[in-house]
């Protein structure tokens, strides 16, 4: 048996990593600035990190949620302190696809409808619900295709007001920033008006910061630089648990619970809670909401500078810069002969950046130089 071809993989073998750097089997080492898709965010192997989950494998790692588990109550509680979502409930499950699919079922349950509205560009995951709501035509099967989901311009208003007349949207989805469709930001009135026409309609809005939440982008929240902005339901994983499989669905005191009405194995449990606990406290002790705030505005500035860079997305450390060429071979450069990880997203001259939230300055100093360096080569014109 062999493992189902389904990545497009790098040549790289990573075996060892502390805070953004990555070494391979051969002792080579890296600079990460991708983080595995947004995932790394207080850095790899942070003492503080893997002191707290090995304290807890001393103790207990696993029991299901047929048993009262403390740390769920803590976590929840140290949540909702640090995101400004007290009032809020937190569903815990394992992954953002299982988040988001929570979300689109308590919006249903809440609403009796089953309509949803996504957006061009947008993921939300491979899972049967949402997938359906991904804009890409490629990962849907058969199974998967729905004629209650519409998929409908980013940043338009209009069309969203038309569909919700309809009377039949359970709810609205749409990312913080878009990360997969090329860091697209939302404009702050499309927000502010998904909410307003969500509420005029009896639906729901549900913000997935899967990828653009847990201080990414100088915010915890991506959709916390619209002021007065209270979503109905909120999307987590990813930075979530440093590497730790973990998500979440944080949900307004509007919606009622039952035994029953939601459910997961494996989510919740205790070795994931002390993960997430200790990335809350991590990124409290260092103040990583403003170091993403600071070196993301630098970050943007001097890439913005670069010639042969055409334009320059995001926020905070969610980072998408479009190349006047291809950025493949850009990016293949920067690894192998660099030795920089960076993403790919959107279009085919688009780069992501997704570093972890402590990167050091001098790195992305770095990082910068190495651009410039690939960019005149005569390999990338």
């Amino acid at each position: 048996m062999k493992p189902f071809d389904v990545y497009p993989l790098i040549n790289v073998t990573p075996v060892k990593a502390a805070g953004s750097k990555i070494w391979d089997d051969q002792g080579t080492e890296y600079l990460d600035l991708y983080g595995g898709h947004a995932v790394i965010s207080i850095g790899h192997s942070h003492p503080h990190y893997t002191k707290r989950i090995k304290e807890q494998l001393d103790n207990i790692a696993f029991y299901s949620n047929s048993v009262q588990i403390p740390i769920q109550k803590e976590l929840a509680t140290k949540l909702g302190e640090i995101s400004g979502y007290a009032d809020y409930d937190i569903f815990l499950c394992n992954s953002g696809a299982e988040a988001n699919e929570n979300a689109l079922k308590l919006a249903s349950f809440e609403t009796g409808k089953k309509g949803f509205i996504s957006f061009s560009k947008g993921f939300h995951g491979r899972t049967a619900g949402a997938v359906a709501l991904t804009d890409n035509p490629k990962i849907i099967a058969p199974f998967n295709e729905h004629d209650h989901v519409h998929i409908l311009p980013f940043n338009k208003l209009d069309k969203v007001e038309k569909q919700l007349a309809k009377g039949d949207i359970a709810g609205i989805i749409v990312e913080g920033i878009q990360g997969v469709g090329g860091i697209v930001v939302p404009n702050q009135e499309f927000l502010l008006g998904l909410s307003k026409l969500a509420k005029q309609y009896g639906a729901k809005l549900i913000l997935d910061e899967v990828q653009s939440g847990y201080a990414r982008t100088g915010r915890f929240f991506a959709h916390q630089w619209v002021e007065d902005l209270k979503p109905d339901l909120i999307t987590v994983a990813k930075g979530m648990g440093n590497g730790f499989p973990i998500g979440g669905v944080l949900i307004s005191p509007e919606f009622k619970a039952s035994h029953g009405l939601l459910g997961t194995t494996f989510g919740g449990n205790h070795l994931a809670c002390a993960a997430a606990l200790a990335v809350l406290e991590v990124i409290e002790e260092e103040n990583l909401i403003e170091a993403a705030s600071r070196n993301g505005e630098v970050l943007m500035k001097e890439l913005s500078a670069i010639e042969g860079v055409t334009e320059v997305r995001g926020k905070g450390l969610m980072i998408g810069f479009d190349l006047a060429v291809e950025a493949a071979p850009v990016r293949s450069a920067l690894i192998h002969e660099h030795k920089i990880f960076t993403g790919s997203s959107g279009g085919k001259h688009t780069i992501r950046l997704l570093p972890p939230l402590n990167i050091e300055t001098k790195a992305l100093t770095l990082f910068i130089q190495k651009l410039k360096a690939v960019l005149t080569t005569n390999k990338v014109h």
